[in-house]
């Protein structure tokens, strides 16, 4: 058995020290510190000063694997997590070969079986059509359906009306949504090169996949839930419109929930200058208006999810113009101390930095004893020091393509220890490179 002692416990919107009893796998006991879990088998770690939160679970990452492994694959991108905190993830289908079949799907679970280092889950993805694929009895081991309505990596683009009415009509699965409007981003691409020719400065980026694009689609795929009362994911909103498609309301109430990442409450695109094509995304980051609604929509409970959008490429897939370097960054290893930088900053509080990063994906998706501290809880802890300040550099970035949008950000919090399924996994800088996560059980 594993005792924890004398940390400040935050979850559920509390924040208490408290000491917190592992036995193998799970949570067997929280009290306050100075009362009686005791036992003469115990282990013992005084997390005195030190913050204990939830495992992230981190609802949108691409991992890569397999087929484009040479950006990253399953063990390296969970290990890079697992250093930062995240102890659960959600992989996206746009991968090499796609994951739009049941066979696609298993080949993903079997590999994160053998290297996970983390715990996972996966998205089975629509195409134009693969409905009767989606409709399959082994379709409900995916934990959601992704539906591409923007073209990104991988060019799983959904752009048949007759597809997408049947996907909501016709499935009872969370449908998660990747919202651009094709047309809208085509157009505004024929201007810009018309104007200034082809070799586009990256800051294009964001006037090419405008607000308008992004509110046009997500507009759209709110329209379908609402039609056939479908259960809806916005994924990685950016822009301050979209917002007036969301709800204040609890999570439980709400028909169609949204994610934000945290490249669109931490950067703008001011930001383009001096970071380049390494904060370039789809959809964009955008104005700091932007970015300011997006942190009070979080604040204010329309936006549900804080996650990454993992996406890794190597620094020569990243080079070139607007239309030419590929679009996405890695963020796992760095998503939980962006957020309690910004909690120091005054922005957001580490309660709601909890809630979105860890209670929420859990409740959304129905993940079964995880996102929280709880007794009979799977025990994904993260010991936090709140103190311990560091610097990202090319050292001790630990994603395969070796850089990072968060190179030379200094922060003040730093991932002590992170533990999945009880094993103490990561411990300052070392890895028990043994360990394997496990599959996702979710209602």
């Amino acid at each position: 058995m594993l005792l924890i002692k004398n940390a400040t416990v935050i979850n559920e919107n509390k924040r208490r020290k408290t000491d917190v009893m592992i036995d193998e796998e799970r949570i067997v006991g929280i009290s306050d510190c100075g009362s009686k879990i005791s036992n003469r088998n115990v282990t013992e770690i005084n997390a005195e000063g030190l913050l204990l939160l939830p495992g992230i679970i981190d609802d949108q990452v691409h991992f890569r694997d397999p087929g484009l492994t040479h950006k990253g694959d399953i063990h390296s991108e969970s290990r890079a997590g697992i250093a930062g905190g995240v102890t659960s993830f959600i992989d996206m289908p746009n991968t090499v070969p796609q994951t739009v079949t049941i066979e696609a799907l298993n080949d993903k679970f079997a590999r994160a079986a053998e290297s996970s280092m983390a715990n996972y889950a996966f998205m089975l993805g629509a195409t134009n059509d693969n409905i009767d694929e989606l409709k399959r009895e082994e379709a409900c081991r995916a934990i959601a359906i992704k539906v591409f309505m923007g073209s990104s990596t991988g060019n799983m683009l959904v752009n048949n009306k007759e597809a997408l009415e049947r996907i909501f009509a016709e499935t009872d699965r969370i449908i998660v949504t990747h919202c651009e409007s094709e047309d809208i981003i085509e157009r505004n691409k024929e201007y810009y090169i018309s104007q200034f020719g082809e070799n586009l400065d990256v800051s294009f980026h964001a006037k090419i996949r405008n607000a308008e694009a992004c509110y046009a689609s997500s507009a759209e795929a709110a329209g379908l839930a609402k039609k056939y009362n479908s259960r809806l994911h916005l994924f990685h909103l950016s822009t301050e419109k979209e917002l007036s498609l969301l709800e204040t309301k609890s999570l439980c109430e709400k028909r169609i929930t949204a994610e934000v990442c945290i490249h669109h409450l931490w950067f703008s695109d001011e930001d383009y200058y001096k970071k380049g094509n390494f904060i370039k995304w789809n959809p964009a980051v955008k104005t700091r208006a932007d970015r300011n609604a997006l942190r009070q929509a979080v604040i204010d409970g329309k936006i549900d999810v804080i996650a990454t959008d993992h996406a890794p490429h190597t620094l020569e897939e990243k080079q070139g113009s607007c239309l030419k370097a590929a679009s996405g960054g890695p963020m796992v290893q760095h998503s939980l101390v962006a957020m309690l930088e910004l909690c120091r900053q005054g922005i957001f509080t580490e309660e709601l930095v909890v809630e979105k990063m860890c209670h929420a994906p859990a409740l959304l998706f129905g993940i079964e004893e995880r996102g929280f501290i709880r007794e009979g809880y799977f025990a994904d802890i993260v010991l936090v020091n709140p103190d311990k300040e560091w610097t990202v550099t090319k050292d001790n970035i630990l994603y395969k393509c070796g850089w990072a949008p968060m190179d030379s950000v200094t922060f003040s919090h730093s991932v002590e220890k992170t533990f999945v399924n009880g094993r103490l996994v990561y411990d300052r800088g070392k890895f028990d490179e043994d360990f394997r996560g496990c599959k996702l059980k979710f209602s």
